[in-house]
């Protein structure tokens, strides 16, 4: 298998079972797009589940059939057909906010300051966010992995979790 048909399936993935809260991740996120150190800059967002007693984290799944980009009049949001990227394209972006509406899990943000959608951008597929994660609960890896450990950490009971 070649490391292009290979990277092109990778996403994070995020197990709420190893998260202590850090936030590293968001720092180092927003650190990379804003050279800033600002939880509110961050492309993945951090929220504690009272039902479960874990943290959980939303972030772009970057969705085989996004529908953020089929909701933008402007086209400025495509995947990339080699790598499976979907990337806001911020000279292109209007700032209607209909991506940040369409998504399902309401993932991409205005940023008020440049007047612009943000989100995810996979930081181009060397992602900051897991190369801090020093507990793993955020990891970088094939799409169908993710799944399987998706199933592996959401079909458990809560108590076992």
């Amino acid at each position: 298998m070649s490391t292009l048909v290979a990277k092109q399936k990778h996403i994070l993935f995020f197990d709420p079972t190893r998260c202590t809260g850090c936030r590293s991740c968001e720092v180092a996120c927003s650190f990379k797009h804003y050279s800033v150190c600002d939880y509110a800059k961050s492309h993945i967002r951090h929220f504690f589940d009272l039902s479960t007693g874990n943290f959980e984290a939303a972030y772009c799944q970057h969705c085989e059939d996004p529908l953020c980009e089929a909701a933008c009049p402007a086209e400025a949001i495509r995947k990339d057909s080699t790598t499976g990227i979907v990337k806001i394209n911020p000279l292109k972006c209007i700032g209607c906010q209909a991506c940040n509406f369409a998504c399902p899990l309401s993932v991409p943000w205005f940023d008020s300051e440049r007047r612009v959608s943000a989100k995810c951008d996979l930081c181009d597929g060397d992602p900051e966010c897991v190369k801090f994660c020093s507990t793993r609960a955020l990891r970088y890896t094939g799409r169908d992995e993710a799944r399987r450990l998706m199933m592996d950490v959401y079909n458990r009971p809560v108590e076992e979790r």
